[in-house]
């Protein structure tokens, strides 16, 4: 690369000599268990779309119908012309569903949190956060300039000794988590950390992206799964993920969602959803409460391919959820692991520093309720073979 960017050449170079270079697979089917990608058909267990809903019927219909209707854009911002019917209909859907007072929605799950943080915080303010929170925390805390505080993962005594020390401090206090961590699968501490936040006046905030549509009732998130509600004061969403669409969501009090109508930055200077996203969403929101069975086939599956697994020897560390890490180390194994289990049949992201740490790497599997026990069983049997043979496993 010549020029003012050739620094970038080096860079990728680096990048390649460490192991953690990849390429973008081009995926030319639908999203479901079985899907065709780079010329190849592949059992998928790379996605997110957890409940099988990014190909339903229902959702699918609700889409084609909005674009006759209202066409293919909104056409502005929201606080422009960019506000349609729909789109309140989803906000107040999301709200009743999460049971809080209202809902405002982004047009990505990244900007839910980011949006949220750096618009309701100042340099003046604390932020007391889980060392693994997701990168879209990060970015929001180190925008809104407050103060970041880092507490040991799931360690709750630790974030009640950080708060516990700005007690005398002037400015608010946020104390942040994710409602289930998005690289390892297990579940935050929220019990623990919503009692901390009452008893030093700290808003709590939990970011339920791997939550929704996988804990609690019908999929309510994790505030839900723990019956914390009317205890946390922002719940973050996402619709890309369970519901199958695009969009985050930030649900609680009335007040606070009409601030952030007026002062998250996303919201103001980007175009609001196109009503096919919107409709397929609130088709989605009406499959959670008619179709509960594919939230019990989604923790059926998990619990067969996770038990599979560690059968097998697998190391999938610390999951709790359809989220399912399997470590291998080097993030150089990691995506070399992935290439191999691609060509044998099998979709499978490898996933290494900066986005993990060093010598964490691991294959980031991901069940759905859509995947068959015959499905399920051949990834098993793939991963197994591929393992042995790269000495993975043992022979």
């Amino acid at each position: 690369m010549p020029g003012a960017l050739s620094f970038l050449t080096d860079a990728l170079s680096e990048i390649k000599a460490q192991g953690g270079y990849f390429r973008l697979r081009e995926l030319e089917s639908a999203c479901e268990p079985v899907c065709r990608a780079d010329g190849r058909e592949v059992i998928n267990l790379a996605s997110n779309n957890y409940l099988g809903l990014a190909n339903h019927p229902k959702l699918k219909e609700a889409a084609i119908d909005a674009v006759r209707r209202f066409g293919t854009g909104s056409g502005a911002v929201r606080t422009i012309t960019g506000t349609m019917a729909m789109h309140m209909e989803l906000e107040r859907k999301i709200a009743a569903f999460k049971h809080t007072e209202a809902c405002f929605v982004f047009q990505s799950g990244f900007t839910a949190n980011a949006g949220t943080v750096s618009a309701i915080l100042t340099p003046d303010d604390h932020i007391v956060s889980d060392e693994l929170n997701h990168a879209s925390i990060i970015d929001g805390c180190r925008l809104s300039r407050a103060k970041i505080h880092v507490f040991r993962h799931k360690d709750a005594a630790h974030a009640e000794e950080i708060l516990a020390g700005l007690d005398s401090a002037p400015g608010r206090k946020l104390l942040i988590t994710d409602g289930v961590f998005s690289m390892d699968g297990d579940i935050g501490p929220l019990p623990a950390l919503v009692e901390t936040a009452e008893r030093h006046g700290a808003i709590m905030m939990v970011d339920d992206a791997h939550s929704s549509g996988v804990l609690g009732r019908n999929g309510r998130g994790s505030v839900d799964h723990f019956n914390l509600h009317g205890r946390v004061d922002i719940q973050v969403g996402t619709l890309s993920k369970a519901i199958g669409a695009l969009g985050g969501y930030v649900c609680g009090a009335r007040d606070f969602i009409e601030y952030l109508y007026h002062r998250a930055r996303p919201f103001l200077f980007s175009t609001s959803h196109p009503p096919a996203v919107t409709a397929a969403c609130l088709a989605a929101f009406d499959l959670l409460e008619q179709e509960p069975e594919r939230i019990a086939q989604l923790w059926d599956n998990t619990r067969y391919y996770q038990n599979a697994l560690r059968q097998q020897g697998f190391n999938t560390g610390v999951s709790e959820t359809p989220i399912t890490p399997i470590f291998v180390g080097e993030a150089k194994t990691a995506h070399e692991f992935s290439s191999a289990l691609f060509e044998a049949g099998l979709w499978a992201t490898g996933i290494g520093f900066p986005t993990v740490p060093r010598g964490k790497a691991r294959i980031r599997t991901i069940v759905t309720a859509t995947h068959t026990r015959a499905h399920l069983d051949r990834a098993v049997d793939t991963l197994s073979l591929i393992a042995r043979k790269m000495n993975i496993l043992r022979p």
